[in-house]
């Protein structure tokens, strides 16, 4: 029988990340690491980083860049090289460094933290998953359902998610929310606002259409182009920015069709033109992008939550999004313009609508309401609880763990 665990000392935390770039995940990964710190926990952020990077913003609590290299010729070889560094890494570190809770976001560490369970390194590990994807590769399929199947305890930032891996994997999860820093985002005007707008190319005076995440299936971009084309017949000056796009992922060939139909369609790329392609950007432009949008559209067809909405909405910015789970577990009809996200019509209609019934106090009213609702502290209480709860269970036997080897 374990000793009971002492429910109040500070906990001592390693968060596992898949990246250091700006990803939802990610994000989330940070924001939490810092809630956590400032709780007085002892928190210690890791993510796989190539020669030269370094978190895409300033990490509070103490980092562990985990070195990998090379070029992989293709996505198992880099997912599988990452595991293989994350193992190794972790191997050595928690001899030095001792931890209560490994928490990992995504299935990288899940496979790397699944690894050290088998070898007897640590007696189990935390899980969140913010949503799951269909990879053509069964190697890349297995990665993901082991990355969670092995934990000891899963989260999800949704309940959408949570019936799914309960339905479709026998898995109760336990719901963690996400949060918003109201004091980061925020409708006020910034004095660096107006030169933000013209080293991007925005323009002024005409309506901007905000997608945050890339070209990406997952992100329903071409129909939000498709929906734009439709916008432009009533709104001629109408600009579409698409902003972000770091991501492990292959989104290339997505990407040629989203331009051979901006093409198509008469609509320029670049800066200053019609649509805007930013790519990654510093993290300090993200609260004024939010500010320069007239609308920010989220016509997803897959997200485990969408902090993207919350950001805007703090930001003072008009939101559409998809009427499917999880934005209608949290939305109302008085926080947003909802859409079809399989009728590029509907999105066109929701992103005019917000345009023509834009109210600021509005805004400000469900802004207020969200934010009192989801805050980073107390998503870093609720970690803490389960995290503890956690740890006063028994360990999994050998015999366990491998019932559930996938």
């Amino acid at each position: 029988m374990r000793e009971a665990f002492d429910f109040k000392k500070p906990l001592r935390i390693g968060l596992l990340t898949h990246s250091v770039n700006p990803r939802g995940g990610v994000v989330h990964t940070i924001e939490l690491a810092h809630a956590l710190h400032d709780a007085g926990h002892d928190v210690t952020v890791m993510a796989p980083a190539t020669p030269g990077q370094r978190f895409f913003r300033p990490v509070r609590c103490a980092t562990q860049l985990v070195p990998v290299g090379g070029t992989p010729h293709d996505m198992v070889e880099m997912v599988g090289g990452r595991i293989e560094a994350f193992t190794t890494h972790l191997s050595a570190l928690i001899e030095k460094k001792p931890f209560d809770v490994l928490h990992t976001h995504d299935p990288i560490g899940g496979n790397a933290l699944a690894n050290l369970q088998d070898e007897g390194l640590i007696d189990g590990f935390a899980r969140t998953v913010h949503h799951l994807e269909v990879f053509a590769s069964p190697q890349l399929m297995f990665w993901q359902a082991r990355g969670f199947r092995r934990a000891r305890q899963v989260f999800c930032v949704s309940r959408l998610w949570q019936d799914i891996l309960r339905r479709q994997h026998g898995i109760d999860a336990s719901e963690v929310s996400n949060g918003v820093d109201s004091e980061r985002f925020s409708a006020t005007a910034h004095d660096t606002d107006a030169a933000l707008a013209r080293r991007l190319g925005v323009r002024t005076g005409a309506p901007v259409v905000l997608a945050v995440g890339g070209v990406e299936a997952r992100k329903n971009t071409l129909r939000l182009l498709e929906a734009f084309v439709l916008l432009r017949a009533r709104r001629p000056d109408a600009q579409l920015m698409i902003a972000g796009g770091a991501s492990l992922l292959d989104h290339a060939h997505y990407t040629r069709d989203f331009k051979a139909l901006a093409d198509a369609s008469g609509l320029r790329i670049g800066r200053n033109q019609p649509v805007v392609l930013t790519g990654p950007l510093d993290d300090a432009d993200m609260p004024g992008l939010y500010r320069l949008a007239d609308v920010v559209a989220m016509p997803s067809l897959n997200e485990g939550f969408g902090l993207v909405v919350l950001e805007a909405l703090a930001s003072g910015a008009p939101v559409v999004v998809s009427r499917i789970a999880p934005f209608t577990e949290y939305l109302t009809e008085a926080d947003c313009q909802w859409a079809d996200p399989e009728q590029p019509s509907s999105i066109a209609d929701a992103i005019d609508r917000a345009l023509k019934n834009r109210d600021p106090a509005a805004i400000a009213r469900s802004a207020e309401r969200l934010i009192a609702r989801f805050s980073w502290a107390a998503s870093a209480e609720r970690h803490a609880t389960l995290y503890r709860q956690g740890l006063s269970a028994e360990p999994a036997s050998a015999m366990q763990r491998a019932a559930v080897t996938c």
